[in-house]
C-alpha cells in the first residue's frame, strides 16, 4: 500500500513514519513517497526517516519527489500537510494583525483568513490532481485551517476527504486521565468546527463523568485547559473547550500577550526549524537526534502565549503530549483499508448531524469509521452560545471560500469583517490591503 506525504519535507513527517514503522500488520503501508517543492527539505527529512528505519526489517521504503503529479500516482492514501507560504508566512500573518491590534494567530482570526486564502487555491488544485491521477486514493488533510481546507477539497473529492487534528484527541485524553480512566475506553462528546469545539462529556461504562469533574475544583485546575481557561469559567459553561477558544474568551489578554512577546509563535518556529534545516544541511549532523531535540522544545513552547495571558506559567510534563496525530492518521488508514471499525474525532461533511449548518459544513465530531469512510454520529444541539461562535466562523469561512473561487478582493473584505475577532470593516479592508501586498500567494484578490 502506497502512502504519499504532501509537505513531505515538513517538520512533523517524522511523526508519521514513526507511527508507521510500529505497524506490523498484513495490508500495512509499504510505500512512503514524500513530496515537497523544497528539495533541500525532502533530502533532510528523509535522512531522518533513514535514521528512523534502522533495524526494522520491514521499514516502508521511501523515495521523494518534488512532481506532485508523480507523487500522486499510484497512491491509496495522501496525506497533506502543506504551508503555502511557509513558516515566513505565517510570522508575517501574525505580525500584520497586531499591527491592527487584532490576532494573527495560525488558524485563528486574521491571520487563519489570510492562511486560508493562501491555502485553498493549491488545496483545491490538488485535489483536482488526486481526483485525475488517483481517483481511488483516501485523503487525510492536516493542511491548516483544517477544517476549512476540507471543505475546499470535499467540493471535488466529496467524502473521500477527511481532515483530521490532534487537538480534540488531546483534550480527550488529558480529561480521561484526570478521571481515572483509560483514555483508549472513554467516550468522549466533543462537537464543533475544527478549534473552535466543545468537549461536553466523557462517558466511562455508559456513565457521563464529566459532572464529576466539574465539581472538583482541585481536578478541574490541574490539567492544560482547566489552568488555561480557569474552572470558575469551564463551570460556568459546563463544558470543556479547546485550547484554541482561548483566543474568543480571553482575546484582548492573548492580543496584549502576542504584541508584547519578544516574536510571535509563527516568527518562533521559522527560526528554530530554520536553523534545524540548516543544520541537516550539514552531511555528518546525527540527523534523528537534531530532530528530536528541535521538536522537544517545540512541544514545549506550544501555546506559550496564552499560559502567559492566563499566568499559569510553563507547561506541565503530562501535558506535553499531543493528541498524536500521526496515530490518528494511522487508526484512520488502517479502518479504511483493513476495515478495521473504529470511532474517531475527525472534520467530515455534516450532513444532517448539525441542525445549524447545511449538509456540505464541514465540521468536527465523533465518527465511524470503517472501510467505507467516516460518518459522524449523531450528537446533541449546541447551547445558544456555541451556535453563535460556529455559525459566525462558518460564515467567515465560506466567505474565504467563495473569495479564493472568484478572485474578489471585496469577497475578502467580507470574510474579514465578519470575524467575530475582528472589530471593524476599516479594519478588514487595511488587513486585506496589507496581506496582498506581502503575500505573492494573495495575487489572485484583484481589485
Amino acid at each position: 500500500m502506497k502512502l504519499t506525504i504532501l509537505g513531505g519535507g515538513g517538520f512533523r513527517v517524522p511523526l508519521v513514519y514513526g507511527a508507521l514503522l510500529g505497524d506490523h500488520a498484513e495490508g500495512r503501508v509499504t510505500r512512503v513517497t514524500l513530496h515537497d517543492l523544497d528539495a533541500g527539505r525532502l533530502s533532510a527529512v528523509a535522512r531522518v526517516l533513514a535514521d528512523q528505519a534502522e533495524g526494522v526489517p520491514d521499514a516502508p521504503e521511501v523515495t521523494a519527489t518534488t512532481d506532485l503529479d508523480e507523487a500522486l500516482r499510484g497512491a491509496d492514501f495522501v496525506f497533506s500537510a502543506i504551508r503555502v507560504g511557509g513558516l515566513e508566512g505565517r510570522a508575517a500573518d501574525e505580525r500584520i494583525a497586531l499591527a491592527e491590534g487584532v490576532l494573527g494567530q495560525e488558524t485563528v482570526g486574521a491571520g487563519g483568513i489570510a492562511y486560508g486564502l493562501r491555502t485553498v487555491p493549491v488545496a483545491t488544485h490538488i485535489a483536482r490532481r488526486v481526483a485525475a491521477l488517483a481517483p481511488d486514493a483516501w485523503v487525510i488533510n492536516f493542511t491548516n485551517p483544517a477544517g476549512l481546507v476540507t471543505e475546499a477539497m470535499s467540493r471535488v473529492l466529496g467524502d473521500r476527504v477527511v481532515g483530521i487534528c490532534d487537538s480534540p484527541v488531546g483534550l480527550g485524553r488529558r480529561v480521561a486521565r484526570i478521571l481515572g480512566a483509560d483514555p483508549d475506553e472513554a467516550w468522549v462528546d466533543y462537537v464543533g468546527l475544527n478549534h473552535l469545539g466543545w468537549l461536553r462529556g466523557l462517558r466511562i461504562g455508559g456513565r457521563d463523568e464529566l459532572p464529576r469533574l466539574l465539581a472538583d475544583e482541585e481536578a478541574l485546575g490541574s490539567f492544560e485547559e482547566g489552568r488555561l481557561f480557569g474552572p470558575e469559567w469551564l463551570r460556568s459553561l459546563g463544558a470543556i473547550p479547546n485550547e484554541y477558544l482561548h483566543y474568543y474568551y480571553f482575546n484582548r489578554e492573548a492580543v496584549h500577550a502576542y504584541r508584547t512577546a519578544g516574536r510571535t509563535r509563527g516568527a518562533y518556529l521559522r527560526d528554530q526549524q530554520g536553523a534545524f534545516y540548516e543544520e541537516m544541511g550539514r552531511p555528518d549532523t546525527p540527523a534523528l537526534a537534531a530532530w528530536r531535540r528541535t521538536l522537544a522544545d517545540r512541544e514545549a513552547t506550544y501555546m506559550a502565549a496564552n499560559r502567559e495571558a492566563a499566568g499559569v506559567g510553563e507547561r506541565d510534563e503530562a501535558d506535553l503530549e499531543s493528541g498524536g496525530y500521526e496515530k490518528v492518521a494511522l487508526a484512520l488508514m488502517r479502518a479504511v483499508a483493513r476495515d478495521e471499525r473504529t470511532t474517531l474525532i475527525l472534520d467530515v461533511r455534516n450532513g444532517t448531524t448539525l441542525s445549524v449548518l447545511d449538509a456540505d459544513a464541514v465540521i468536527e465530531v465523533p465518527c465511524l469509521v470503517d472501510a467505507n469512510g467516516a460518518r459522524p454520529v449523531a450528537v446533541a444541539p449546541l447551547p445558544y452560545h456555541a451556535v453563535g461562535l460556529v455559525t459566525a466562523v462558518k460564515a467567515v469561512e465560506r466567505e474565504v471560500l467563495a473569495a479564493a473561487g472568484s478572485g474578489s478582493r471585496e469577497t475578502a473584505v467580507k470574510a474579514f469583517a465578519l470575524h467575530p475577532l475582528v472589530d471593524s470593516v476599516a479594519v478588514a479592508r487595511r488587513l486585506v490591503e496589507a496581506y496582498a501586498a506581502e503575500h505573492p500567494g494573495l495575487a489572485y484578490l484583484r481589485r
